[in-house]
């Protein structure tokens, strides 16, 4: 039988009630006639806004209370009734919020820092000055580092390719060394499932989370509905999950992101290990046992393992069948090739492991950040951490819908443009902490990923009038020395990716999806149209979530059950 679903739960037993660091007075909510000021607590040393560990002041060592936590020099005393409710939103708000209030340079907040907002509009101006004055040396110009962009993407494709091939890069734990775990031995892991208007499958999720094989003494999971989603707080409850299953309300704030939603819920957490499915998400069952098993062999600075992530309706359409090769590739090849080398790796929206005490102690997820995942294995990385992927698969429902896939890839793309502008703030910095090979890794899978799609039309225009008219405009833009590199990264280029996508789809299972793979330019168009929204939206609306509509998917009597790797 369901539980309550809990508006303000307790926190987890066995917090200390203070340490030597903390720099925080706490407010303890008394009754709301009579709100009780911030009690004093044992003050030192307040570290630095910037500085993202936080002086190794992780949240889970810090005193905390429903009511959130207070800056030591605001005062917060003799409050009148009616602001009460005020005083506990604006606490909540840092909470939910705590990686932009304590690093902002290291949040998406702001679209542009300081010295971005100024370098920007000065580089706009040179670019449009020199088109107008020397107009073709200037298009020259851009078209050599444009060109230069796709052979060193191109080069680097292969080396990752190369890598995933040559020496495989996954985590690998058997069923039966999985199941061979004592009880007694696991960690309490916690589950957070981010579900905001899924009444049509949080049915089918809770299912699939009661069908996980952990203890579940040692299982905290906890499905997070907004409080304004009526209709999937009431099917929710209709499901009647299994006690160890908690129904999470989380209060109305902005942004409206899945990363708020989960770093309110993380305060609550009591798991040493924290990961997040999302409401569509099967997976392995076995996988968090799996999880717990590699982090107990791996060496303690992987503090992050990556699942694989694949589609239940793989074959339901056209659509279906490239988002299930383009996945297969990125997870099968790109991102073990990137841990392999210890490189940054853009994690995956769901299916992750973190160690708990980390994740506080960098400030959690960016809650305005609408590719937190990317981001958070950027941060890890330039903290000194390192990320492994785990052989382990959840599937997922592909995107069936042309407009509902729009949405989603332009959310992706906007978030690693965000990510690209955050972690670029500071490019000296960003160059020290991950060095030579990770700050050009990060340009080329974080930077170049939207970036290419958003160019692809001009040279696709070009050739067309190319050959349409033969222009000499257009011949002098592409001298002897920048037409051949061009074409032969243009041809070997495009059958480079063709191939790795075959090669992508054999590792991860799905031989039979040549004829998509084959279609694959079709694709890159939809690619360049979701990169365009993307950008409009980046200016306009840079925070804001697009949400994916899931539930329409019709797999395959073979793809229609829980899968089990």
């Amino acid at each position: 039988m369901a539980g309550p679903i809990r508006r303000r739960p307790s926190l987890p037993a066995g917090r200390p009630e203070h340490d030597g660091c903390q720099p925080y007075r706490v407010i303890v909510p008394a009754a709301p006639a009579q709100p009780r000021p911030c009690a004093r607590a044992t003050d030192h040393r307040r570290p630095r806004r910037s500085d993202p560990v936080l002086a190794q002041c992780a949240v889970d060592q810090w005193p905390l209370f429903p009511g959130g936590l207070c800056p030591a020099g605001r005062r917060r005393g003799n409050h009148r009734q009616g602001h009460t409710g005020g005083l506990l939103m604006s606490l909540e708000t840092r909470r939910t919020k705590r990686l932009s209030y304590l690093a902002p340079d290291l949040a998406a907040t702001r679209l542009l820092n300081r010295g971005q907002s100024r370098a920007f509009p000065i580089l706009l101006l040179i670019i449009v000055v020199a088109v107008l004055v020397a107009s073709r040396q200037a298009l020259l110009v851009l078209n050599a580092l444009a060109t230069a962009l796709y052979v060193i993407a191109f080069l680097y494709g292969l080396y990752l390719v190369r890598q995933a091939l040559s020496e495989p890069a996954t985590v690998s734990v058997g069923d039966a060394l999985a199941r061979a775990l004592v009880d007694s031995d696991l960690p309490v892991c916690t589950v957070l499932v981010p579900a905001y208007r899924e009444p049509e499958v949080i049915g089918r999720l809770i299912r699939a989370m009661e069908a996980l094989e952990y203890p579940v003494d040692r299982l905290d999971i906890k499905i997070l509905l907004e409080e304004d989603d009526r209709a999937t707080i009431e099917a929710a409850r209709l499901s009647h999950p299994q006690p160890h299953i908690q129904l999470l309300e989380i209060p109305l704030g902005l942004p409206r992101t899945k990363p708020r939603a989960c770093n309110y819920a993380l305060r609550f957490a009591r798991g040493d290990i924290v990961t997040i499915f999302d409401a569509e998400d099967r997976p392995d069952p076995l996988q968090l046992r799996r999880a717990a098993a590699a982090f107990m062999r791996l060496d303690r600075s992987v503090v992050c393992l990556q699942a694989k992530l694949s589609y239940y309706n793989a074959r339901q359409n056209l659509i279906t069948r490239w988002l299930t090769v383009e996945y297969a590739s990125w997870f099968s090849m790109l991102l073990p090739a990137l841990a392999a080398k210890g490189l940054p790796v853009p994690l995956g929206g769901t299916s992750m492991y973190l160690k708990r005490n980390v994740l506080n102690a960098i400030g959690g997820w960016d809650a305005f950040n609408v590719t937190e995942d990317a981001d958070l294995g950027i941060r890890l990385h330039r903290l000194g951490y390192r990320t492994a992927v785990l052989n382990s698969t959840t599937y997922e429902e592909a995107t069936s819908d042309f407009v509902n896939w729009i949405k989603q890839r332009s959310r992706w793309y906007k978030g690693y443009m965000q990510t690209w502008l955050v972690h670029t703030r500071h490019p000296r910095r960003l160059w020290h902490e991950l060095g030579p090979r990770g700050f050009i890794s990060f340009q080329l899978t974080v930077g170049a990923t939207p970036l290419v799609p958003l160019i692809n039309p001009l040279f696709w225009m070009l050739t067309l009038l190319w050959s349409v008219g033969h222009f000499p405009f257009i011949a002098g833009l592409f001298p002897p020395w920048l037409y051949y590199p061009g074409m032969i990264c243009m041809v070997l280029g495009n059958f480079a990716i063709i191939y790795a996508n075959i090669l992508g789809a054999r590792l991860g299972g799905y031989p039979d999806l040549l004829g998509a793979i084959l279609l694959a330019p079709i694709y890159w168009v939809m690619m360049s149209i979701a990169a365009l929204k993307a950008a409009a939206q980046l200016v306009r609306l840079p925070n804001f979530w697009e949400k994916t509509t899931h539930g329409l998917d019709q797999p395959s009597p073979a793809e229609g059950s829980l899968a089990v790797e």
